[in-house]
């Protein structure tokens, strides 16, 4: 048998949600069945699943140690090891750069290399870093992953860099999400781009994925399957080869920069995908770049949010750039 006690990361979603995250890997008829038979119960009552959890709720689920261990997530898969007092893996020491942090949200700056979540089963992601973070500092404990999972709530690249927000509780996770889903969050890109670009300028389209080769292209009218875009960008720096432009993400799609920019023309410097190659080789023969230049430079809050993550309203963060990348500038705009 497992008692839970609700406590604030478990309380204000439906009963069955918690139950699927309890019982991660039991078919969903599994879940209500046991609730039709009363084998899991709330406050000592049958429950149908869709009830809401209140704090102090008790769910009991009258299940053997065998059915529970076979169904529930025991995170057995690797995390990085952590040995460094500040909570930070010892791979990461000089990358993983924790930005923002409070009671319910983590904000940090993602080197270019890592995936922002698991791709396959076996992968390490940033998400996989973060609660290695949090379980060393004391934020959360073994116990409270079994019925909540602190995610990130916004995604890069794997080769792209810089912010990514995290929530720490159930708070946290849906007031980041409603921000990055409502577009209020502005989020704002620095890159180097091929070309001279001397204004400032919103360019849109309309961006459709081929999902066998995991590539976009974006088209200049709407078309079935199309997504819709905009993007903003404004030049910093500059020479007749390269410009450093400052980016802002209106909506945002799969590789929407890198494709948007490449489509005017102004491919990103050592993109793979979507760049110029003879420029690319040049850059990695050079500087041994092998991926884009585009970082996640900043997150600008809005104004209004209310309730416990009030005090992130009107927060502006930035992420510093790499050491290679304030190289790569200084040696190719700011060489004279």
């Amino acid at each position: 048998m497992k008692t839970i006690i609700a406590g604030k990361n478990e309380a204000g979603q439906r009963l069955d949600k918690l139950l699927f995250k309890v019982l991660k890997k039991a078919p969903k008829s599994f879940v209500y069945k046991m609730l039709r038979k009363k084998n899991i119960t709330l406050n000592g009552k049958k429950a149908e699943g869709s009830e809401m959890v209140n704090t102090e709720d008790e769910i009991k689920l009258f299940l053997s140690e065998e059915t529970l261990e076979k169904f529930s997530d025991n995170y057995s898969n690797p995390l990085p090891q952590i040995s460094s007092e500040d909570g930070v893996p010892e791979n990461l020491k000089e990358n993983f750069q924790v930005v923002y942090e409070d009671a319910n949200v983590l904000i940090v700056n993602k080197p270019a290399g890592m995936l922002s979540q698991k791709a396959k089963e076996s992968d390490i992601s940033l998400v996989e870093h973060v609660i290695s973070y949090l379980l060393n500092t004391g934020c959360i404990t073994p116990k409270e992953l079994e019925t909540f999972k602190p995610g990130i709530c916004n995604r890069l690249d794997r080769n792209t860099s810089g912010l990514v927000a995290a929530g720490k509780t159930l708070a946290g996770l849906k007031t980041l999400s409603e921000l990055f889903r409502e577009r209020t969050l502005s989020k704002y890109y620095l890159c180097l781009v091929k070309g001279v670009v001397k204004e400032d300028k919103k360019i849109t389209g309309f961006l459709i994925k081929d999902e066998k080769t995991n590539q976009v292209k974006v088209l200049a009218k709407a078309a079935d399957n199309a997504d819709y875009i905009e993007t903003e960008y404004t030049p910093l720096q500059g020479n007749k080869d390269y410009t450093l432009l400052k980016v802002k993400l209106i909506t945002g799609k799969t590789h929407q920069i890198r494709a948007h920019l490449s489509s005017i023309g102004c491919p990103i410097i050592g993109d793979g995908k979507y760049g110029d190659k003879n420029i690319n080789d040049k850059f990695r023969q050079k500087f041994r770049l092998t991926h884009q230049l585009l970082h996640s430079y900043e997150m600008i809050f809005p104004k209004n949010i209310q309730g416990e993550l009030s005090n992130l309203s009107g927060l502006q963060l930035t992420a510093e750039l790499p050491d290679y990348f304030i190289r790569i500038i200084i040696a190719c705009i700011n060489k004279d």
